[in-house]
């Protein structure tokens, strides 16, 4: 399935070419970060789109409340302040071939309003912040509020189109390996915020053939796409 809407704001770091562009670059609903629906993971101490965190039991009508507030549509113009809060938001998935999202500075609509994009093959987080104005998503499961406090399992093996990784929450830090590609190229990308903004990205590369890359303690995200599966070398 093709992709849709915007091109997806991207950079280039070092020599490196970052992910997939839209074709359509005319029409609003998906950007080009990221390219293809997600694979598989390994069992065990694999991580997938399944986000592995320590929950507590509702406290009651008041937390339960809270929680529902903290979630919202995958599709949709969200007012920030208004619809849903400025913080972190994680989404599982895609539900129809490709999840799209913005951030937009005002609701004009044009395309020099937008501050970030993304579209997304399998896990996704974004920050939205107090100064944006919209967040729109499109073709994405349900959003859910990231507790930064939650304490995750984090695995040493992810699947290779799995999409975005919290460091320390869904995959350990480490050197991992990827025997290759599934369809052309295989992207990765170390990231250190969720803002997805020109400066977000700490180093990427489009691969083809083997792939190996050091996660740091210090990163905060990795993303990968159209990659096979990871697993930690050391």
């Amino acid at each position: 399935m093709g992709m849709k809407g915007r091109l997806t704001l991207s950079a280039v770091v070092g020599v490196v070419v970052i992910g997939v562009v839209s074709a359509n670059a005319n029409t609003r609903g998906g950007g080009g970060g990221s390219g293809r629906g997600s694979g598989s993971g390994a069992k065990g101490s694999s991580a997938s789109a399944e986000h592995r965190t320590a929950t507590k039991k509702d406290s009651g009508p008041t937390e339960a409340a809270a929680k529902k507030k903290a979630a919202f549509a995958g599709d949709g113009d969200f007012r920030v302040g208004t619809d849903i809060r400025p913080g972190t938001y994680r989404t599982s998935g895609n539900t129809d071939g490709m999840c799209y999202w913005e951030r937009t500075k005002d609701t004009s609509g044009d395309t020099d309003s937008l501050l970030a994009n993304d579209n997304v093959s399998g896990a996704g987080y974004v920050t939205v912040k107090a100064t944006d104005k919209i967040f729109q998503s499109s073709g994405c499961k349900d959003w859910e509020a990231v507790d930064a406090k939650a304490q995750g399992s984090p695995a040493t093996k992810m699947a290779g189109d799995g999409g975005m990784f919290k460091i320390g929450t869904d995959i350990t830090p480490g050197t991992y390996r990827s025997t290759g590609n599934t369809d052309d190229l295989c992207y990765w990308e170390r990231a250190k915020d969720a803002e997805h903004g020109l400066d977000s990205i700490l180093a990427n590369d489009n691969v083809t053939g083997t792939a190996v890359v050091t996660i740091s303690t210090k990163d905060a995200y990795f993303k990968t796409t159209g990659c096979k599966n990871w697993t930690k070398t050391a």
